[in-house]
């Protein structure tokens, strides 16, 4: 294998996993807002249901757009934005380890920003 060929392999892991773990903490809020739940933190003051959706967005909908690689740095934004939120605001009194989690995916997808998704995406097709 080329060098190459591995730093490509190595986005594309950092792309897919971490995404594919967003989508367990995305879906139950997917379903709570289809269901009509709309119980969920207010940290911006706009309501609950506001802002369960602009989690969904975060959680659910962009992890499966950078899972395929498809818009990969406009959607790592909202995820990194979301767990910036989570993990400053929402958990910000927090002992570290409990927002531990939450800084550790902002830091994954403020990489992908970065880097962008690789040649193994759509993106790159």
């Amino acid at each position: 294998m080329k060098n190459n060929t591995l730093i490509h392999l190595g986005l594309a892991i950092l792309r897919i996993v971490p995404s594919a773990f967003m989508l367990t903490h995305g879906y139950p809020k997917l379903m709570n807002l289809i269901n009509g739940n709309i119980e969920f933190a207010n940290p911006f003051g706009i309501g609950q249901a506001p802002s369960l959706f602009l989690a969904v967005i975060g959680e659910f909908i962009c992890p499966l757009l950078m899972i395929i690689g498809f818009k990969t740095r406009w959607a790592a934004i909202p995820t990194a934005i979301t767990m910036f939120v989570a993990g400053f605001m929402i958990q910000g009194a927090d002992p570290f380890a409990t927002k531990e989690k939450a800084l550790l995916y902002l830091v994954v997808f403020i990489v992908i920003m970065l880097l962008g998704p690789g040649k193994y995406s759509v993106d790159k097709k």
